[in-house]
Formats: C-alpha cells, sequence, structure tokens
C-alpha cells in the first residue's frame, strides 16, 4: 500500500504534494474523530447494560483511544514521508534500535504492557475502585497499559507499574463485608448479649439510613477474641 502510494505522489508539484499533506492529515483527523464517535457510543451501550458494564466498557476505551491515536499519528507521519518522497530509513532505524532495547533492556516495560492488558481484559478492577495493589490502597483514578494511578486516602496520587502487580485486592468488586466488633466484659451473659447484638445489626439493615445498602439478614460469627479485658463479639453486613 505504502509502495502504491508512493507512485502515485511521484509526478505531483509542490502545490500538488501541499495539497497531498493537508488531504492525509484531514483523513487522519477524520479516521481518529470516526473512531471516537464509534468508541462513545459503545461506552453508552455498555452503560445501559448496568453500572459494572459502562465502568469497565469506559476504562477500556480510555486506553484503546490511546493506541488508536498513536497509531494514527504514525501513519500520517508516514503517508507524509512518502507522499514527498523522504526516505523511511529513519522509521525502519527507530524500529530496529526500539527491537533490540526490548530484547535486551526493556523486558520490564514489556512485563508492564502485558500485564496491563491482562488487568483490563480480566475485569481485575475498574476505575473508581478501592484496591490494595504493590502495597499502596486508594481510588483507581486511572488504567494506562503500563501503570495505574491509584489515590490514596491521604491525597497522595501512586503510579504503579502493572508488572509489579503480583496481588490485586479489590474492595469495592460486586459486594463488601463489613466486619463489626463488640467487647463485653467476662461477667456478661454471652448468650444473651449475642441476641442482643443481632437485634441491633437488624435494626440497623431494616430501619437506618444504611439500610439501602445493606444486602440480606446481618450474620453474627460469635465470640471472635477472648481479650485482655473484654470478650469480642463478631458480627458482619453483605453491602
Amino acid at each position: 500500500m505504502t509502495v502504491l502510494f508512493a507512485q502515485m505522489t511521484d509526478d505531483l508539484d509542490t502545490p500538488g504534494l501541499l495539497i497531498a499533506t493537508g488531504v492525509i492529515l484531514v483523513v487522519g483527523a477524520v479516521a481518529y474523530w470516526a473512531a471516537n464517535i464509534a468508541g462513545r457510543r459503545y461506552v453508552r451501550r455498555k452503560e445501559t447494560k448496568g453500572k459494572d458494564a459502562g465502568a469497565r466498557a469506559a476504562t477500556l476505551w480510555t486506553v484503546l483511544r490511546r493506541v488508536i491515536l498513536i497509531v494514527i499519528v504514525f501513519l500520517v507521519i508516514l503517508f507524509i514521508f512518502l507522499s514527498w518522497g523522504w526516505s523511511i530509513a529513519p522509521f525502519l532505524g527507530v524500529g530496529t534500535v526500539l527491537a533490540a532495547a526490548l530484547g535486551f533492556g526493556a523486558q520490564d516495560v514489556v512485563k508492564d504492557f502485558l500485564s496491563g492488558f491482562f488487568i483490563l481484559m480480566e475485569d481485575q478492577y475498574q476505575i473508581g475502585d478501592t484496591v490494595t495493589i504493590a502495597g499502596a490502597t486508594g481510588t483507581v483514578e486511572d488504567i494506562q497499559l503500563r501503570v495505574t494511578l491509584l489515590r490514596d486516602f491521604e491525597g497522595n496520587l501512586h503510579f504503579v507499574p502493572n508488572g509489579q502487580i503480583e496481588v490485586a485486592s479489590n474492595y469495592t468488586s460486586k459486594y463488601a463485608q463489613p466486619v463489626i466488633d463488640v467487647g463485653v466484659a467476662y461477667a456478661t451473659d454471652i448468650d444473651k448479649a449475642l441476641q442482643i447484638f443481632a437485634d441491633e445489626l437488624r435494626i440497623i439493615a431494616e430501619d437506618s439510613d444504611l439500610s439501602g445498602s445493606i444486602i440480606g439478614e446481618p450474620e453474627v460469627l460469635g465470640v471472635e477474641e477472648l481479650g485482655d479485658s473484654a470478650v469480642i463479639l463478631r458480627g458482619r453486613f453483605t453491602t
């Protein structure tokens, strides 16, 4: 295709080359515009299927849009070089150097990109989720092919290379189970305390401002620990 395009532009004069360059730029812009519209429509269709599907589609489109932009810019530059009859050897040279760099010194970068790809494909976490990755805990602000941007609860922004993520703990995937521990004195009737604990959890689940966020019945798990000065009772909700 590139050879055919070069032959078509060999006979053009300078005004013709300028027009050809303009056409290439317009075609590139239109291609990116069309891809952008298609991507937004795809995200909107997914949003109608639920919040999780919409968030995943938005995350995938954010990454894919960057890749499309890089490819279009590369092709536009390449076709402009061909239209003016300039050598594309520098492109080939750069490609050779990049291939050598990837082969000898950029294994970690390749690992980051592959890990980022599988994070997106497997839907391990999405933008807006609260996660712990590579020892950092916070809210996911962006997922790129090489890094994940994580904002912790103190406002610090962490740039986590995807290749360093061995375990990703997602606290907001589908549901969460907050645990509630209550200490009572050793002299307390434990059976009675557990019954009161269950009643209070049920009141919270049914009649409080939190009832709309709680799924199903609360659970009383029993005695969790015999502390130094109290017996620890444990219960939990599903939210």
